[in-house]
């Protein structure tokens, strides 16, 4: 079986990119004030907490979750209701709460580029899955929810 780089190790590659950069790459790496590290965190934790309920919903609905296997339960309630890709918004979300956190600009470009390779190789990769075993049904639903927010 083919190994891919699945989302949450996307995640944490970019995180720890972000950590290194901002502690070993940047001039005299500076901390930002202990209100705005709180605040970063607390973003953060808010964006991992809508990633967790996202999964937990896939679970609850006894679907599968892995991105690059077939799509077996299209799920459009709870957060899918107002978003199609909980999951990976929450990844986002919580990268810029870390950037924030850590005081790194680099870390916001490092968040960027996660959320470009998650629109444009992830959530494409699973749109055209979706449109092949959904077909109306999936073509309906993308006209009533975003794909981020």
């Amino acid at each position: 079986m083919q190994q891919k780089l699945l989302p949450p190790r996307l995640f944490l590659i970019a995180l720890a990119l972000m950590t290194a950069v901002h502690l070993f790459a940047e001039p005299e790496p500076k901390w930002g004030s202990p209100a705005q590290t709180i605040a970063g965190i607390l973003i953060a934790l808010f964006f991992l907490g809508i990633t967790i309920a996202g999964s937990r919903q896939f679970a609850r609905a006894k679907t599968n979750i892995n991105t690059f296997m077939k799509p077996d339960k299209l799920v459009t309630t709870g957060l899918f209701r107002y978003t199609r890709n909980p999951m990976y918004l929450g990844f986002a979300g919580a990268l810029v709460g870390a950037a924030i956190a850590l005081n790194c600009l680099t870390g916001l470009i490092v968040a960027l580029a996660f959320i470009v390779v998650a629109d444009r190789w992830y959530i494409r990769f699973e749109e055209r899955a979706m449109s092949e075993n959904f077909g109306e049904a999936y073509a309906a639903y993308r006209t009533q929810t975003r794909r981020w927010i």
